[in-house]
């Protein structure tokens, strides 16, 4: 039997989220996500890493801030790298985020929307070409009934 790696979260954002590019041209952002049981009268907040890559990173970094309640769906990953300082293997656990939904109530009017100062804005998208128009005295529409002749034998698929 194959396995399974899937993690649903519902939660709280513990930071604005942070975006950056990555050397292969990727966006990604991460943030910190807690999310809190209970169990009996007491409360446990367990703090997630969560990681996004393209469209979601985008998303997160202009509608996201610290606080605003999001549900990620993904994967769990551990990677391991040195310390710095000390040279000392390390591991971090992550939540490599496929899924993003933002939860909660829009911002009040006023409130920013925009990707803060510090994060690296996506590269701007080519502006669409412009849609070709008929005439203003011709309806595009206006060719033929396209149910008014019938599919011969020669149309049909089978």
């Amino acid at each position: 039997m194959g396995s399974v790696n899937k993690v649903i979260l519902v939660g709280n954002l513990g930071q604005d989220p942070k975006t950056s590019v990555g050397p292969s041209g990727k966006t990604y952002c991460r943030f910190s996500l807690a999310t809190t049981d209970k169990f009996g009268g007491e409360e446990r907040t367990e703090w997630h890493n969560i990681v996004l890559f393209d469209r979601a990173a985008e998303i997160a970094d202009r509608f996201l801030r610290k606080g605003r309640q999001a549900y990620i769906e993904g994967r769990i990953q551990t990677r391991k790298y040195q310390d710095k300082e000390t040279g000392q293997d390390r591991y971090r656990t992550e939540i490599i985020g496929q899924t993003l939904q933002l939860l909660g109530s829009r911002p009040a009017a006023g409130e920013d929307y925009e990707p803060s100062a510090r994060s690296a804005a996506p590269p701007p998208r080519p502006a669409p070409a412009p849609a070709r128009q008929a005439p203003p005295d011709q309806n595009p529409f206006d060719d033929e009934d396209p149910f008014s002749n019938p599919p011969s034998e020669d149309d049909l698929p089978f």
